[in-house]
């Protein structure tokens, strides 16, 4: 993830007629916490913000353990089977939201305005 236009964003389609629960994640820590696998340059401090098609910034968050619900964040990964569970106070970041049907966008940042490699991640909660 860099900086200006070189930021992480995936984007996400909500179908159908009906409102779901997602759990989005950004992954950077956790990156390098899998042993050999692990990534070394990964981004400290990922910054997860959701915006709707009209540019409307919807829920944001930087350290999944401060500024969203731990215990909705742990229930939606566990409901969805999502690996690689972040440990609480980490600075990984979460959101669980409802969206109605439509076009999102999910942009990942460094809260410092550092850089390196993360992972954004979209999982429809049941």
């Amino acid at each position: 993830m860099g900086t200006g236009s070189n930021i992480g964003v995936a984007g996400i389609w909500v179908a159908g007629n009906k409102p779901i629960t997602v759990l989005l994640r950004a992954a950077g820590p956790a990156l390098g916490n899998l042993g050999p696998n692990s990534i070394s340059n990964f981004l400290p401090d990922p910054m997860l913000l959701l915006y709707d098609t009209s540019g409307r910034l919807l829920a944001t968050n930087a350290g999944w353990g401060t500024g969203a619900s731990p215990a909705a964040v742990s229930s939606a990964t566990t409901k969805v089977g999502a690996g690689m569970v972040f440990a609480q106070g980490s600075q990984d970041s979460a959101i669980v939201i409802t969206l109605p049907p439509g076009g999102y966008s999910a942009q990942c940042v460094g809260a410092s305005g550092d850089t390196g490699v993360a992972l954004i991640e979209a999982y429809q909660v049941p």
